[in-house]
């Protein structure tokens, strides 16, 4: 059973600038030429190429954002999550495509 939100750009930009999210929470699934090329100050690199050895970084107490270019790794990152027992995940739909959209960033 799928038990991860999917969670809509505007909204997650929202929380994230006016609402006070706190980033490390943002655990962001892409490379490291993507990350370096645009990324959220304050969130967390974990690349899916690497994942299995890196997932127990992620913080089970707490809600997550998984977030990747346009929201198909983040997904699989959440399935792979859930699987190891994570409740409180949420999937940004779009990826990083979508909310850098909000900061004048052209992503694509």
């Amino acid at each position: 059973m799928e038990r991860w939100n999917q969670i809509q750009p505007d909204i997650f930009w929202k929380m994230l600038h006016e609402e006070g999210l706190d980033p490390a929470l943002i655990i962001d699934v892409r490379e490291q030429e993507e990350w370096d090329y645009y990324h959220l100050n304050g969130s967390t690199l974990l690349p899916l190429s690497s994942f299995q050895e890196t997932w127990e970084q992620v913080p089970m107490d707490r809600p997550v954002y998984i977030i990747c270019a346009h929201g198909v790794r983040s997904q699989a990152v959440c399935r792979y999550l859930n699987e190891k027992g994570y409740g409180s995940l949420a999937n940004v739909v779009g990826g990083m495509a979508a909310v850098s959209h909000f900061d004048g960033f052209q992503y694509d």
